[in-house]
């Protein structure tokens, strides 16, 4: 009937999620080994006149089932301020009630068993030392591993009662009980799962899975050299085995449903044997699963404290899909009467005084222990997107990522097929500041809703998607033998392009929304992220270029979608056109822009450093290439080539005389169809850097930046004949080609174009000093000084007297200024 059984569950379930849960339970049950006796003075228990009742189900009338006892019955009372705390007076014996009394003595009944004595197959000496070195980066996760194993247990045994309800008659209680030892540094793991049998235990915690340490160290070696998915978890019993990671001491007490007897498998760190027993105690025997038992290392004894096995379990296990309890102290409120010193009052009739004993009362905490559910049940993930609300998601971002506003936008979903997995995805409201920083622990990786890491490089969202946070879970991830790396894997690649997918949907929907301050907050945020997208993810181009925003020469300021400037083309427009520049009002008011803005062709002005390395990475969108207008042979679709070739012919003197003065330090002379306004313009090679890409080079190079000047381009000088500068100068290279002041001219000519078009002089100095020179010719004879008028002379006082003469008075002529009267 067992073998029926078990090839029915093969038939139901996946083999690799049987293999693993049989493998699991044979790690864990609830034992029949307990903690120490010592254990007893920070873990209370019943007295015997206060028999113990189930916290999971408080009716002392379902303690009992077919006359059987429950495993509930092993949980202490859970009392409020009225009860008495008289019933918590402990035994000294006793860890919570009578079924947790320590197991660390040998029974010293005359009739007990003897305890026999097996070899592990493998070197255990080796094995501890690859799991201590070289699986595990973090010890604590020791916990996980074993709640995990429980969970499987206990997953298996409600499986198979689907098809045997049998399994479930001492108890149909299903959970996890966690109890700690701070003095003694004792932890107990408990569960009520399918348990094991004397056979289960030989061959799941005697052997490493019928293997010895070579052959688990080559597997684990061929599998990394092959670059394979290394999905070994519980194939060797490592999970278990992670127990002596922080234990000296290891004690599995355990009861199978399929067996009549219960057993006690015991081993040491350092030993190359272990041992397996019956139990006899009846004050040892449990009804169905798995008791635990770790005693410590000296170094490791925080662990069993309280307070730190409960942080570590809402850390790794808090979604675990069954109850998870931990033994904690509690205390609860209540008024006690004390005593006030004599006060002298009045009494009634007499009036004399009278002393009299005044009470009262004051307030005081008693502590006792109880049971406390850890672990949520239920993730939200597993719930489908109806059933959440808004407030329920922001809420869970808000507890999980520690933020305080809420997101930019969510995205739960379900992936089926190949892989399968759930996700929740957010866009923070707040901005991540490190754009070079691949690690983040922005995304929360479950595997049946046991936490594997955070630590991540790249494995599931790429560097520019790293601010996207958010949890995935699934049931079959390439994990290595530790749980804790993230194999790379065909798997693994599906899960992260459905993943990048599934963010940029949901950046998409914050583009679309009506409230257009809502991406402009994310681009704010996040635009660089995007920008380099384009420069890292090339298979993504069509899902990143529809969320890029720039500015334009018709935006007014505002930034503009790509989409936008298409809808907005015109119809003989042929390509994207845009200008970098360092500022805006440098890039809107560049000479290159004069004879598009005269068509009415609109421009996107580059501002951002990472804008022309992004759009130069993207090449185009919608059929529509990009074209910088400060590159060479420039193409705005209105050629008349007579006039473009009359214009050639006439001023081919003139830019061969130009390309003679200016020599090397352009390339050529070529007559401009991009100027209107401006009489000179000077362009890049059409595949080197641009003036702003040169700008940028030079200011990250450091030492020598003669390594640069392989990339730096060779200039072409346009010159527009329709300026009458240029005009001048054609005639001066016709009349006299030697002149001084036009050589000087055209020295001029180009460095000022240098500086219009956005490039560094090589002199500065040099170019200012002809600059003022020409200014003083041009005002040489101008607003020169005028002879300053003479002060009229001063009359000689007459004499005085005793009487003042008449005044008579005077006829002033008008007259011209600057003349004398």
């Amino acid at each position: 009937m067992l073998g029926a059984s078990r090839r029915s569950l093969c038939a139901g379930a996946a083999a690799r999620r049987h293999a693993a849960a049989r493998r699991h339970a044979a790690a864990f049950a609830v034992s029949g080994d307990a903690a120490a006796a010592a254990a007893a003075s920070s873990s209370p228990s019943l007295s015997p006149s206060a028999p113990p009742r189930s916290v999971t189900n408080p009716d002392p009338g379902l303690s009992r089932l077919g006359g059987k006892r429950l495993l509930s019955v092993l949980a202490a009372p859970k009392l409020n301020g009225a009860e008495s705390l008289s019933s918590l007076k402990l035994r000294e014996s006793a860890l919570v009630g009578r079924r947790y009394e320590s197991s660390a003595a040998a029974v010293d009944s005359s009739d007990a068993p003897p305890a026999e004595k097996f070899e592990y197959q493998a070197e255990v000496n080796r094995l501890m030392d690859l799991i201590v070195h070289s699986l595990y980066s973090n010890k604590e996760v020791f916990l996980r591993e074993l709640v995990s194993n429980a969970s499987d247990a206990l997953d298996k045994l409600r499986y198979l009662s689907v098809t045997d309800p049998d399994l479930l008659k001492d108890g149909p209680e299903l959970d996890i009980r966690i109890q700690t030892d701070k003095d003694n540094g004792i932890i107990t793991i408990i569960d009520s799962g399918i348990g094991m049998t004397r056979q289960e235990l030989v061959d799941s915690l005697g052997t490493i899975a019928s293997s010895g340490t070579a052959k688990f160290l080559k597997t684990l070696k061929e599998s990394q050299e092959a670059n394979v998915d290394s999905n070994l978890i519980g194939q060797f019993g490592v999970g278990f085995y992670s127990a002596f990671l922080v234990s000296d001491k290891v004690a599995v007490s355990t009861k199978s449903p399929k067996s009549e007897k219960q057993y006690v498998w015991e081993a040491e760190a350092e030993s190359n044997s272990y041992t397996i027993r019956e139990e006899k105690d009846p004050e040892k025997l449990i009804p169905r699963g798995t008791r635990l038992t770790l005693y410590l290392k000296r170094d490791d004894k925080g662990f069993a404290h309280p307070e730190r096995i409960q942080k570590l379990l809402k850390n790794y296990s808090q979604f675990v899909s069954f109850p998870i309890y931990t033994w904690q102290e509690k205390g609860f409120t209540k008024e006690v009467e004390v005593d006030e010193d004599p006060a002298e009052v009045k009494t009634e009739g007499d009036g004399e005084p009278k002393k009299e004993v005044k009470k009262k009362t004051k307030t005081v905490v008693e502590k006792y222990w109880d049971w406390e559910l850890t672990n949520e049940t239920q993730p939200i993930w597993l719930r489908t997107p109806k059933e959440v609300s808004t407030e329920e998601y922001n809420e869970f971002y808000k507890k999980t990522f520690n933020e305080y506003l809420d997101p930019l936008a969510s995205s739960h979903f379900t992936t089926e097929g190949e892989v399968e997995f759930r996700s929740i995805l957010y866009v923070p409201a707040t901005k991540k500041e490190d754009i070079t920083d691949r690690k983040t622990k922005n995304i929360r990786l479950y595997v049946k809703r046991v936490f594997i890491s955070d630590d991540f490089d790249g494995e599931l969202f790429p560097r520019y998607l790293s601010f996207v946070k958010g949890v995935v879970d699934s049931n079959d991830l390439p994990l290595n033998v530790s749980r804790e790396i993230l194999q790379e894997s065909r798997i693994v690649r599906i899960m992260r392009k459905r993943l990048v997918r599934k963010a940029f949907d949901m950046i998409l929907g914050i583009s679309c929304s009506e409230n257009r301050d809502d991406y402009e907050a994310f681009w704010e945020n996040y635009g660089k992220f995007l920008k380099l997208g384009c420069m890292e993810d090339k298979e993504n181009h069509k899902r990143i270029a529809p969320l890029l925003r720039f500015f334009s020469s018709q935006s007014n300021e505002e930034l503009i979608s790509l989409d936008e400037y298409v809808e907005s083309m015109k119809p003989e427009q042929k390509a994207i056109y845009y200008i970098a520049g360092d500022s805006l009002s440098s890039a809107k008011n560049a000479p290159f822009l004069e004879k598009l803005n005269e068509m009415g062709y609109e421009v996107l002005l580059l501002i951002d450093p990472m804008d022309e390395v992004s759009l130069t990475n993207l090449n185009s969108y919608k059929d529509k290439s990009f074209v910088d207008i400060s590159k060479e042979d420039l193409d705005l679709g209105d050629k008349n080539e007579e006039r473009e070739k009359e214009m050639k012919q006439e001023y081919s003197q003139t830019c061969d005389w130009i390309k003679k003065r200016l020599g090397e330090r352009v390339a050529r002379v070529d007559v401009s169809n991009r100027l209107s306004s401006s009489p000179c313009v000077l362009v890049a090679a059409k595949f080197g850097w641009s003036a702003n890409m040169e700008r940028l080079m030079r200011a990250q190079s450091i030492g020598d930046t003669s390594s640069l000047d392989f990339m730096r381009s060779r200039k072409v000088f346009e010159i527009n004949p329709e300026h009458e500068i240029i005009k001048r100068l054609n005639a001066a290279c016709r009349i006299n080609p030697d002149d001084p002041e036009a050589l000087k001219a055209i020295d001029i000519l180009f460095e000022t174009s240098m500086i219009s078009s956005g490039f560094t002089p090589d002199n500065p100095t040099d170019l200012s000093g002809k600059i003022y020179d020409m200014m003083s010719t041009a005002m040489a004879g101008k607003w020169a000084s005028q002879p300053q008028p003479a002060q009229p002379s001063q009359q000689p006082a007459a004499p005085s007297s005793s009487e003042p003469e008449p005044l008579e008075a005077e006829v002033v002529e008008p007259v011209e200024a600057g003349q004398q009267k």
